[in-house]
This record gives C-alpha cells, sequence and structure tokens, in this order.
C-alpha cells in the first residue's frame, strides 16, 4: 500500500509541476485541524511529509489559524504547540483575526499565485478550495497521509490550455515579465529624457579661455605706399622758378 501512495503522490507532483510550476520547496499551509489529526494518530509532520512528498518542504501558516486555536477548548493545546513550529507567513488580517478556512482561501486567491500546498480535515474549506485551480490537497486518513487527486477545475483548466483557450501559468508569467522589462525601459527613458531637458537649462560652467583668442593680432599693412611730404624749402624753390609771361601765362625756364 505504502508504494502505491507514494506512486499516487508522484504522478499527482509531477502533474502540478508540469501544468501549474510548482517547485522545491513545496510550501504547505496547515491549519489547526491538520494538525490535531496528526496529533491523534501519532504522526510526526517534519518528519513524514518530506518523505512522502519526495522533495523539500516549507511547512507554513497564519496568525488567523493561531488565534483560532487559542479561542477554541483546551483539547486543541498539543495542536497549538506543534503549529507554533512553523512558519508564519502574513495574511491581510493583522489587527482582527478570522476563521482560519477564511484566511487560506485569501492566502490564495483565485488562482495560487505563491503555489500552496493546504494541509486541512476541514470539508467545508475543502469543496471552496477544489473550486480554484492548481490547488494541490493534503489530509490524514487513519495512520497515514494522503495526497489528493486533482481536482475538476484543475483539470478543465489544463484540458483549456492544451486547447489554446487559456495560456499557460508559465505564458502568463513570461508576459507579465515582459511587460514590467517594457515598464522599466519607458521609465529610464523619461528620466534619460528629464535629465537632458535639465542639462540644457543648466548653465556652462566658467573654463579657461580658448589659447588662440588670447593671440597678437597682426598689423593690418597699407595697401598703398605714402607718399613723402614736401618740406616748406621745396615748395617755395618751386615758387621761385616760376616766372610770369608778359601775355599773362607762366614763363617756360627753358628759354630764359
Amino acid at each position: 500500500m505504502k508504494i502505491k501512495r507514494q506512486k499516487h503522490a508522484k504522478k499527482t507532483i509531477s502533474f502540478y509541476k508540469y501544468n501549474f510550476c510548482f517547485r522545491e520547496p513545496f510550501q504547505i499551509l496547515i491549519d489547526g485541524t491538520f494538525c490535531q489529526a496528526a496529533l491523534k494518530n501519532k504522526i510526526q509532520i517534519k518528519e513524514q511529509l518530506p518523505k512522502y512528498l519526495m522533495g523539500e518542504v516549507q511547512l507554513c501558516t497564519t496568525s488567523c489559524a493561531l488565534k483560532e486555536l487559542e479561542t477554541l477548548a483546551k483539547d486543541l493545546y498539543g495542536a497549538k504547540l506543534i503549529l507554533q513550529r512553523f512558519q508564519i507567513r502574513r495574511c491581510k488580517h493583522t489587527r482582527d483575526a478570522v476563521p482560519a478556512s477564511e484566511c487560506l482561501l485569501s492566502m490564495l486567491g483565485e488562482t495560487n499565485t505563491h503555489h500552496y500546498f493546504i494541509a486541512t480535515q476541514d470539508q467545508e474549506l475543502t469543496a471552496a478550495l477544489k473550486k480554484i485551480p492548481g490547488v494541490p490537497l493534503l489530509y490524514i486518513v487513519l495512520n497515514t497521509m494522503v495526497l489528493d487527486k486533482p481536482s475538476e477545475r484543475s483539470l478543465k483548466q489544463v484540458e483549456a490550455v492544451q486547447l489554446g483557450q487559456i495560456l499557460h501559468p508559465a505564458q502568463l508569467k513570461s508576459l507579465q515579465n515582459l511587460k514590467e522589462e517594457k515598464k522599466k525601459e519607458e521609465e529610464e527613458e523619461e528620466g534619460k529624457g528629464g535629465e537632458e531637458r535639465r542639462g540644457k537649462k543648466r548653465k556652462r560652467k566658467s573654463s579657461n579661455p580658448n589659447p588662440l583668442s588670447c593671440l597678437k593680432k597682426k598689423k593690418k599693412k597699407n595697401p598703398m605706399p605714402q607718399q613723402p611730404k614736401h618740406t616748406d624749402g621745396q615748395k617755395k624753390r618751386r615758387i621761385r622758378n616760376r616766372k610770369k609771361r608778359p601775355g599773362g601765362g607762366e614763363k617756360d625756364p627753358s628759354t630764359a
């Protein structure tokens, strides 16, 4: 019987791994009812669960599940001691605690994005969890732990993915990653554009003068040579040499 149970568990785990991207270490959310059943049947949860699931596990619970055990009868004190040993995951009910069943449902949401296994003996909670695709259920029968077979809701979703009606969870993740990368790129581009605009408005820092501008200006050469100025003596000589003719004209000095 033990070999059959392990084969059944291995087949179920591979279904969730392939179709819903479950990976080790498996996260198992446990409530008080499961701990109480384990205590009655003398089952060591920490030792037996990793062997049964054939992989590493992280056992966890919520503060609402712990507070529920505190408010109930003293008979559940042993279950409370067991539950306290597990990791406590944050839930939305930090101020006002709610029943454990309601808290666990809120932790899963509509798609079980964090890939939780649920370990519970609560039948009402089990019925509600079967309506959510991709939720592995653990419970105790007599002295043994059992991993329930995939629900009809999970099987229908896998069938829809195969027909191309719904995207595979891995494809959805890749699309989300692409969207996030695109957002980051747009934000970086906007940031660069803003820096460039700010850089244009900034005043230029004072820098050393251009060495070419410090060179001495060359003097322009005169285009035409200046004629030498005549002295007063030369002017007088010319006036003396000029003699007027009797007819009123100037006498030619060669005929004198």
